[in-house]
């Protein structure tokens, strides 16, 4: 289904891979992991043929669904149950089915016999082509992730990004592909949509090659996995279960490290010796091949791999603030004749943590863009507090331009750093020599991350407004974010769906959406969050 051959890719100068050849075929469950930045995202992209290789081939066999971390969707005035029925290329036919209801209503005797006969036409089409079976799945899978039709018979723009990536997952898997290829799936899922897609992906016929942080999925569905070595720009593929093969990873590092020590023995070994050696002038050959033996030694063995760089994300210095630098009175969005939610009243106290929950689409995002300033509300406002300085990380990166370099966006995000001060900060972000002049829209989801968090390292914000800031990142990244959150001294308003996240939090506050109940935080919510 999926045959890669020598691929090399590079993004600008950087080597990302090469030489890199491996297989899915059907009944494969591939695990794809690395550390961020290390070209998952973007050889998924390879492969769905969204971009192309530096070198090598991929032959692809079959259908291919494609789910990328930030879909994007060109006509954004469609409703969710067209995009998704629009996999099988059956949402057209449905239209016209539309339209001439539309006509048999409206028209004259003569003219709706005729919009009554297209009608029969089309719905004869729609019926061989499975329409009607294929309507039932797909309501099947759109239930199980979240997606009630009041959503789906919504346009796409009025929806949540969580919401919009629903969607598309639900598109791919009522796709029919023959290999999906998923990149973190289980983004803005709650928790029973994860216990269902894991049971679906693991009964899945076809070929399948994903990366996700969810180690649960990852240990449920896997029989393979491919290791991207940021290090070496190789990969390793293990042909076993997840299990196995993080034993086996520990195993091949212990190995290694034995044979590195034991060569270095005999190399250190033989090196002394030539010392001794080549003093004399008749010994002085055979001390140059002592020499070169050494060297072709510490050559043979590979040593322990080298740990893998970990961003040291922090959280910035706040700027002196009045005792609520923010506050939000009466507020209220709709997007037409939907309510989100009313009547949302919040004080935001120096120093204070909040966390808001609620089910998929109940305005949790919503709120914080209004908080934020980056939409208005239909009723009420929010008021600035003296002092007020807010930094506001969106789950789907809106605050990046995604065409700027990376370094344009730090030098816009802080107009106050120098080149060198903005580019040191980025290095402690892991952006480094060339990745600094690499655009936006060709960072993973996890660099995207990092770098919108990079730019609220800058802001002094004493405010900040986080949707989700451990989505796509790797377990060691998602640590730093945990101690940021634990260690910053400012005010905090949280979404999320990761506990740990909130227990790093240790919120005193908790706002239940759609219905904007406010109550002290007690271990009773917890439950909540996987829900929300």
């Amino acid at each position: 289904m999926l045959t890669v051959t020598d691929l090399e890719l590079r993004v600008g100068a950087r080597l990302l891979m090469d030489e890199v050849t491996f297989r899915v075929a059907k009944g494969d469950k591939v695990g794809l992991v690395g550390r961020n930045g290390a070209g998952k995202t973007t050889l998924t992209k390879v492969l769905a043929g969204r971009a192309e290789p530096t070198d090598g081939t991929v032959t692809r066999s079959g259908r291919i669904g494609y789910l990328p971390q930030d879909p994007k969707v060109d006509d954004m005035d469609q409703s969710g149950r067209d995009r998704i029925l629009s996999a099988r290329e059956l949402d057209q036919t449905l239209r016209r089915m539309r339209e001439a209801e539309q006509q048999m209503a409206a028209a004259a005797d003569a003219d709706r016999d005729r919009a009554m006969a297209r009608y029969a036409r089309l719905e004869a089409e729609f019926s061989a082509r499975g329409g009607y079976a294929a309507e039932s799945e797909a309501a099947r899978i759109t239930s199980n992730l979240g997606l009630p039709d009041r959503v789906l018979d919504q346009p796409l723009h009025t929806l949540s990004g969580g919401q919009r990536r629903r969607v598309e997952l639900a598109r791919i898997l009522f796709s029919d592909a023959d290999t999906m290829l998923l990149d973190e799936p289980t983004n803005h899922l709650d928790h029973d949509s994860i216990v269902w897609l894991r049971d679906y992906l693991k009964t899945f016929e076809g070929g399948l090659l994903m990366i996700s942080h969810d180690v649960e999925l990852m240990e449920m569905t896997v029989n393979k996995v491919l290791y991207l070595d940021a290090n070496r720009q190789t990969m390793d593929v293990y042909n076993m279960t997840w299990k196995n093969y993080l034993a086996q990873r520990q195993q091949d590092e212990a190995r290694r490290r034995r044979e590195f020590a034991n060569a270095e023995k005999k190399a250190t070994a033989l090196m002394a010796q030539a010392e001794k050696m080549r003093a004399k002038a008749t010994k002085a050959v055979a001390a140059q091949q002592m020499i070169r033996r050494a060297e072709r030694l510490m050559r043979g063995v590979e040593g322990e791999r080298a740990q893998d760089k970990v961003a040291a994300i922090r959280f910035p210095t706040p700027q002196a603030c009045g005792k609520t630098p923010l506050t939000a009175q009466a507020l209220s969005k709709s997007y037409g004749s939907l309510e989100i939610f009313t009547g949302v009243d919040l004080a935001i106290d120096r120093g204070s943590r909040v966390v808001i929950l609620g089910y998929n689409g109940a305005g949790k995002t919503t709120l914080l863009r209004l908080l934020a300033g980056v939409e208005a509300p239909d009723s009420g406002r929010v008021v600035e507090g003296h002092g007020l300085k807010l930094g506001y990380f969106a789950q789907e990166h809106d605050t990046l331009d995604q065409e700027a370099t990376v370094l344009d966006n730090m030098r816009h995000a802080a107009p106050q750093l120098g080149d060198t001060q903005a580019r040191t900060l980025l290095g402690s972000f892991l952006f480094q020599g060339d990745d600094v002049d690499k655009p936006a829209r060709v960072l993973s989801g996890g660099e995207k991350t990092r770098l919108a968090l990079a730019t609220l390292v800058a802001s002094s914000a004493n405010v900040l407004l986080l949707d989700e800031p451990t989505n796509n990142l790797d377990p060691a990244s998602r640590e730093e974010i945990l101690n940021a959150l634990r260690t910053y001294e400012g005010a905090i308003v949280l979404v999320t769906h990761d506990e740990g996240a909130v227990e790093a939090l240790d919120p005193e506050r908790v706002v239940l959406l759609p219905d904007a109940v406010e109550d002290l935080w007690n271990d009773e919510y917890r439950d909540l969050i996987t829900l929300a």
